[in-house]
């Protein structure tokens, strides 16, 4: 069971079994894959850890009740237990007036090549090589005292789904990941931080020694951290930390949170939320993104969309269920794993550049914080409420200083989203990304 097709296979006979037991709409989603990942401490590898799965997950709809089941054998009598199973189930299950599949007028029928996969499939010893590498660089930086480790990881995925509406797709995934974490400092006054990558494809993911590198110097440079007074003062969120930012924004905008009544931004749609030049974009088939997909959980063509454009709240992220429900289409958002129905999710979220670098974001500042790190979710998703543990370093005249510790930053997402001012850095690294992003106002709450 080792190419799309027979995936492809394994999940059209279980929707076929299914219809033959009496199900009214079914569809069924397989997954298969394969992932590597080393552990490597102080040039030694304490970890290789090789894991493959295969999933099968099959959803029924019988008079509008749903049910969901899942199993991990692909053989006949296997395939046909699971239809049983679902049928049974979906026929004690309440009935809920928006279950169904898609409408077959917005199925893909075409799948675009977006280049998901690498050819190259990495061994144990060349995943140990890069880590060393890395690990090396960053004990090279003066300052750092020892490392905590690096990791390294490839894998491949194979996600096919079939559904009783006509729907018959399948499509394969490459993931590359990296990271080194470094200390600086003895005893009490020790510090540490980190650097990664994550990409699709082994080219994308970029040299190791850089990585370990930026992991040292960004440990010693949080040496002798200071507290601060509280204090109301802009504040900017480094480029790494700031698609967090746009992360609140994704559950905001989720369907399902929006028809529960559970989103502060329930009311807001076609409202504007940021100022006029901010534009917050998900795009599904971004070549080689880390989260592109040919077509989505529920079989629908996937696509590039403005979620806020010239800063206005244009549209939901929704699925079917939720789509019907809210009175509206989907647009296209379904995810979904074998042991759960569809739901609305991100793919390639991400706030587009401004027009002014970073160091241009930070010069106007006269006193204020630049946030490298953030602790806690502290993030009200009902009222928008903001208050999250930070550290950094204190902006003075224009300039970043000294490192602080032990703050706590706060305010609303309302408020913070209406004067967030983008700079021009933005970088893939994630599912969620934004280049780095000042606030005019929060609360800096220290000493």
């Amino acid at each position: 069971m080792n190419n799309n097709q027979n995936l492809v296979d394994v999940a059209a006979r279980l929707v076929e079994l299914a219809r033959g037991k009496g199900a009214d709409e079914a569809d069924a989603l397989v997954l298969a894959g394969a992932a590597l990942e080393v552990n490597v401490q102080d040039g030694h590898a304490d970890k290789v850890e090789r894991a493959e799965s295969r999933d099968v997950g099959l959803r029924v709809i019988i008079d509008k009740a749903e049910a969901v089941v899942s199993g991990s054998r692909f053989d006949g009598a296997s395939l046909e237990r699971l239809a049983e199973r679902a049928v049974a189930m979906a026929r004690l299950a309440p009935a809920d007036d928006n279950a169904g599949l898609a409408d077959p007028a917005l199925l893909a029928r075409t799948f675009p090549d977006l280049d998901l996969a690498d050819s190259a499939e990495p061994d144990a010893a060349a995943l140990i090589e890069r880590a060393r590498a890395g690990e090396a660089a960053g004990l090279a930086v003066a300052g750092v005292s020892r490392s905590s480790g690096a990791a390294a990881s490839a894998g491949r995925r194979t996600m096919a789904l079939a559904a009783s509406n006509g729907f018959a797709g399948s499509y394969q995934r490459t993931s590359r990941a990296f990271s080194v974490s470094m200390v600086a400092g003895e005893g009490t006054g020790m510090e540490r931080d980190y650097d990664y990558a994550a990409a699709v494809h082994d080219g994308d993911l970029g040299a190791p020694e850089v990585i370990g590198r930026t992991a040292g110097e960004r440990a010693v440079a949080r040496l002798k951290a200071r507290k601060v007074k509280t204090c109301r003062v802009p504040v900017v969120f480094e480029q790494r930390l700031a698609g967090s930012l746009v992360g609140h924004l994704a559950s905001a905008v989720n369907g399902s949170a929006v028809a529960r009544g559970t989103s502060f931004l329930k009311d807001r749609l076609g409202e504007p939320l940021f100022a006029q030049g901010v534009t917050v974009t998900d795009d599904a088939v971004r070549r080689r993104g880390l989260a592109s997909r040919p077509f989505e959980g529920e079989g629908i063509a996937t696509g590039k969309r403005a979620v806020i454009e010239a800063g206005v709240l244009k549209t939901w992220l929704l699925d079917c269920r939720t789509a019907r429900k809210l009175g509206l289409v989907t647009t296209g958002h379904a995810a979904r794993g074998p042991s759960s129905g569809p739901s609305p999710a991100a793919s390639n979220l991400y706030m587009e550049p401004g027009t002014v670098s970073p160091a241009g974001l930070i010069a106007p500042i006269a006193q204020g914080f630049f946030v490298t790190e953030l602790i806690g979710m502290g993030v009200n998703p009902v009222t928008g409420d903001y208050s999250r543990g930070a550290s950094g370093f204190w902006i003075d005249n224009g300039q970043i200083t000294y490192a602080v510790s032990e703050v706590t930053i706060a305010s609303n997402l309302i408020d913070m989203y209406r004067t967030l001012t983008a700079a021009d850095d933005l970088v893939f690294r994630s599912n969620t990304n934004a280049p780095t992003i000042r606030i005019e106002e929060m609360t800096v709450a220290g000493r």
